[in-house]
């Protein structure tokens, strides 16, 4: 059994900011993959569904972002699972809009979902990381992180919300790259290949005419060549 935690914070005021785009990750996943209704259990609505060959809990925390650890570490426990069976979704400052990277271990980098997470299981978890871009000053982060995402911004988050969900029974199975590779289809399909022009066929060339009979008498050759 594995457990995907997606992060954010509950209610609408916040369901289509770029903060929560762990919980957007996870609620593609079980919409794509035939999970089961959410319900309520651990401070966090989780729902459970199979992956690959792999039986899945997927969890939100109600706590708010700050307090993620408290669901996290009741549901790691009531399930008897290790940090390593753990693997939470997230948003990423420091990777550009749409990039995903996958990760395990590690720092919180000022993340405070994930530090709270640091504190109630340790850093020994899987993380995927979701970038938003980051808004080019420190002091703007508490806010570009709680702003829904732009109109300009619906393609690609809905290309690499398909990108996560096709490939989430290859992150359960271990298969990272697969798991990466299945988003990277997503966020930029292969271009169909160009058919090759074809060779134009070259006109027929028309044969020589023969030279027409000179009819001229001697006589007539000889003043012509002399005129």
């Amino acid at each position: 059994m594995l457990l995907f935690v997606g992060l954010g914070n509950p209610g609408t005021k916040y369901a289509k900011n770029r903060h929560n785009i762990g919980f957007m990750a996870l609620e593609r996943i079980a919409e794509d993959n035939g999970f089961g209704p959410w319900k309520q259990k651990f401070q966090a609505e989780l729902c459970e569904g199979r992956l690959g060959a792999e039986k899945v809990i997927l969890l939100k925390p109600l706590t708010f972002m700050n307090l993620s650890g408290q669901s996290v570490g009741e549901a790691m426990r009531f399930y008897k699972l290790t940090p390593q069976e753990i693997t939470v979704f997230h948003d990423e400052l420091d990777l550009a809009p749409g990039k995903a990277r996958v990760k395990m271990g590690g720092g919180h980098a000022g993340h405070n979902g994930l530090r709270s997470i640091h504190q109630h299981i340790s850093e020994d978890y899987q993380r995927v990381r979701l970038g938003i871009g980051h808004p080019g000053r420190k002091e703007l982060v508490a806010q570009y992180v709680l702003q829904d995402f732009a109109k300009a911004d619906a393609e690609w988050l809905d290309d690499l919300m398909r990108g996560l969900s096709d490939g989430a029974p290859e992150l359960a199975n271990g298969k990272k790259d697969k798991f990466l590779n299945a988003i990277a289809q997503r966020m930029a399909p292969a271009k169909p290949a160009k058919p090759k022009p074809q060779a134009q066929a070259r006109p027929a060339e028309t044969p020589d005419k023969p030279p027409a009979e000179d009819t001229r008498s001697p006589m007539q050759k000889l003043v012509d060549k002399f005129r």
